[in-house]
């Protein structure tokens, strides 16, 4: 929820490497890992870059979504491992267990310094909602405070602990995952100003029967494609002036693009990584993971919706009416346009790849 969901499964793949012995059962655990990273990081502003997209350009604030998406967020990660933690084989009583490494100490100005860094990410939002600057310049001050105390620790002996500095950090940026990023968000702008996205909102408002389909149905495409560029679509296809901040709308495209990623293993950063570090493959994933985490993807979606009801609809009279609205709704899948759909879809990626290129 305060890092990144891609260096949390790096971080803790690798510790998983000295902890658990047996292939397989790595694998299973490095599974629950990308679930938990992937849920954990959609209820925090800087958890997730999609969330993170969001609540940059104001569709989303800071309080009503640490408030209003925690709980479904547990709901998935809970519906989740509680499906997957059936396919962990128990040791035998008599088996030999791999010694764990012992931890070595970590000196106090290490402590210091993580410390540090972890307030200044936690500093964000607050720096943000407080003086109503841009996130970014909250980053930059926090950068800037951990430049000066890393300064001022390793002050006499540059030359040893140049490694150890804010510049050797800065020096291994993912350069190429920045431009990959700005490329996407370049050619969303391409589409936005041509016009396609509001049509395909309009396409998509005329076809589904609601808000909650349309974002469940992005989600289940982020397990496909990358949850970003589907993100940023989105914010381009429906206008923040009809769907104002903390809208129903972006904070279930937030929860379902944040965790309909696990459903495939090529669904999100953290999931790629994995195949990466463990060799996981599609299928392997789609045997074992896959299910599990669908059940808590669709957990956490009815988790919201009924928290929402709850919230905002009265009590149990909110849910009473979601559910009438739910069942007012199952008869108009029967019409639904699907081949009109793909076509709209296959045309925006095809403009994408375009400008990407």
């Amino acid at each position: 929820s305060i890092l990144n969901n891609l260096t949390v499964t790096i971080v803790m793949v690798s510790l998983l490497r000295k902890i658990i012995p047996d292939d397989d059962d790595r694998r299973l655990f490095g599974a629950m890992v990308v679930v938990a990273a992937n849920a954990g990081g959609v209820w925090t502003p800087i958890g997730d870059v999609t969330t993170t997209m969001l609540w940059i350009n104001h569709q989303l604030s800071t309080i009503p979504t640490v408030t209003e998406l925690f709980l479904p967020s547990v709901v998935c990660l809970v519906g989740s491992l509680f499906f997957l933690q059936n396919k962990i084989v128990e040791d035998e009583p008599g088996a030999a267990k791999k010694a764990v490494p012992e931890a070595s100490s970590l000196a106090p100005r290490g402590k210091l310094v993580f410390g540090a860094g972890i307030a200044c990410l936690l500093a964000v939002p607050v720096f943000s909602e407080l003086t109503g600057l841009p996130p970014y310049l909250a980053m930059l001050t926090g950068l800037g405070a951990m430049w000066t105390l890393t300064d001022a620790i390793h002050m006499g002996d540059e030359k040893e602990a140049e490694g150890l500095k804010v510049p050797a950090a800065l020096a291994k940026l993912d350069t190429s995952g920045i431009l990959f990023f700005l490329g996407i968000l370049m050619s969303i702008g391409v589409l936005d100003k041509s016009g396609l996205l509001k049509e395909l909102a309009m396409f998509l408002n005329d076809n589904l029967p609601g808000q909650e389909i349309i974002a469940t149905v992005i989600g289940i495409a982020s397990a496909l494609i990358d949850n970003v560029p589907l993100v940023a679509a989105t914010m381009g296809m429906y206008d923040l002036a009809e769907y104002g901040t903390d809208d129903r709308l972006w904070q279930l495209i937030a929860l379902c693009a944040g965790t309909g990623g696990s459903i495939l293993v090529i669904g999100s950063a953290s999931g790629v990584a994995l195949m990466g570090l463990e060799k996981v493959d599609f299928l392997w994933y789609l045997k074992n993971v896959s299910f599990g985490a669908a059940v808590g993807y669709f957990a956490g979606i009815a988790t919201y919706l009924a928290e929402s009801a709850l919230l905002k609809g009265g009590g149990l009279g909110g849910i009473t009416n979601l559910v009438a609205e739910a069942q007012a709704q199952i008869p108009q899948f029967g019409q639904i346009d699907w081949h009109g759909m793909g076509v709209q879809a296959a045309n925006a990626i095809d403009v994408v790849a375009t400008a990407v290129q």
